[in-house]
């Protein structure tokens, strides 16, 4: 015999979708991109990737190596979605390497802007 659904629910035997609690909506976004890691304010590697997913609060990538968790970096990638008769964007993240497994590498942002394509950071 099945126990009643008040109980089955209770005792955890029926499972409930996630519910994504993330701050920030992440977005699909596949775009390549240029990092650079950083150490005491000097670019210590440099390299490219592709992007999994951005949000506000940060991106996923793909890169050819491991990086390693904690440290700073800086992420240039293609803007994807452009007004017409808009010149091309890049967007520039800085933040810290949150999680690294593997060759996925998770940034979380503290600083984002727009620049235009032919810009460079400073």
């Amino acid at each position: 015999m099945f126990p009643s659904p008040a109980l089955a629910n209770i005792s955890g035997l029926v499972e409930h979708p996630r519910r994504d609690q993330r701050l920030h909506p992440r977005y699909p976004v596949k775009v390549e991109i240029e990092y650079r890691l950083l150490s005491k304010r000097r670019v210590e590697r440099i390299g490219i990737g592709k992007t999994l997913d951005v949000s506000s609060g940060g991106v996923l990538f793909k890169a050819k190596d491991a990086l390693p968790a904690g440290r700073l970096i800086e992420v240039l990638m293609d803007w994807p979605c452009l007004p017409k008769r808009m010149h091309p964007l890049k967007l520039l993240m800085r933040g810290r390497v949150v999680r690294s497994d593997g060759k996925l590498v998770a940034v979380r942002s503290y600083h984002h802007e727009f620049r235009t394509a032919g810009a460079r950071s400073s």
